[in-house]
């Protein structure tokens, strides 16, 4: 691990005022994600930041009956809050398969948006990665490729978002609120905070340097049924080979978001007006002009299969 400084703020008018001193510096919220990175000299921050204890940690129920998540509030006190569970039950469910329960007593809700991929070329420094290195290839492409994007992906990176809680938010319509070192604040569509990889594949989110998330907007309840499945290769700690999110209505309609696809949780909504006729229409529009390898094909069948599975629950 490359040397660096640390200091702890305790708001976040402090955690501005540190930003603007070292402009090289990196936020530490949980560090499930930074410290490993920064171990392996993927990530070497010259000071590091830290916000943990800067408040951010509650959830509110907002004026219209949405709920307002706090950047800091850990994996394991969202998925058990009440309000989530009753009311926002894919959410819950996808926290709950990410991980082990000692990660997500650590993991924070914006440290779960933000998390690198697990591409395992973005983490042997001894390979070609255009997100780690600008401009040095992708060693990915060509190489073993079974975890990795069928769909939204470049000739520069297959790389995927390695997220749970990202797919919940984004069935959700989630909005991401945030604030800069000068006090300006925004809030951004979960569907607009993730950028595919194109030509610039190190450039993940829209965020700019040191930038904070503040807290996570959810919407009023949109009832329904709420499924979470994941596909992966063991039954714990393992990353989605195929990951379903869905919210599903009585009259047939739905809302779907597909992890371990794409750079970003992938839900294409023109496409959820196919879905009363059945799995293999709405999965044709959603993986429309997908790429995958001979390694990761049988991703698309699989994704065909899961949400097969997911809609016959509609019927329940």
């Amino acid at each position: 691990m490359k040397a660096f400084t640390y200091e702890r703020v305790h708001s976040l008018a402090e955690a501005a005022i540190a930003a603007a001193r070292h402009p090289g510096a990196k936020f530490l919220a949980g560090g499930t994600n930074l410290l490993d990175l920064m171990k392996l000299q993927i990530e070497t921050p010259v000071h590091l930041i830290d916000i943990g204890k800067a408040g951010m940690n509650t959830i509110v129920t907002t004026a219209n009956g949405g709920l307002r998540i706090g950047a800091l509030v850990s994996n394991t006190n969202l998925a058990a809050d009440l309000r989530i569970r009753n009311d926002y039950g894919v959410l819950s469910r996808a926290l709950l398969a990410g991980a082990s329960g000692q990660l997500r007593n650590k993991a924070t809700t914006a440290g779960n948006l933000l998390q690198r991929t697990r591409c395992p070329y973005f983490y042997d420094t001894n390979q070609q990665c255009n997100k780690r290195i600008p401009g040095s290839g992708c060693a990915a492409i060509g190489g073993f490729s079974k975890q990795l994007a069928v769909i939204g992906s470049s000739e520069q990176c297959i790389a995927t978002h390695p997220g749970d809680m990202p797919v919940a938010m984004r069935v959700l319509d989630a909005i991401i609120e945030t604030i800069n070192p000068k006090g300006k604040t925004r809030s951004i569509p979960i569907a607009e905070f993730y950028h595919l990889p194109g030509q610039t594949p190190h450039i993940e989110t829209v965020l700019q340097q040191h930038e904070i998330i503040t807290s996570v907007l959810l919407p009023p309840p949109a009832g329904g049924k709420h499924i979470y499945y994941k596909v992966r290769d063991r039954a714990s700690f393992a990353f989605a080979l195929v990951s379903v999110a869905a919210i599903l209505f009585k009259d047939g309609t739905g809302r779907i978001a597909v992890g371990g696809v794409a750079a970003k949780p992938w839900r294409i909504e023109a496409a959820e007006e196919t879905l009363n006729q059945g799995a293999a229409a709405f999965s044709a529009q959603l993986m429309s002009g997908a790429q995958p390898t001979p390694e990761n094909e049988f991703k698309l069948k699989l994704i065909e299969q899961t949400l097969s599975a997911v809609l016959n629950e509609q019927k329940d």
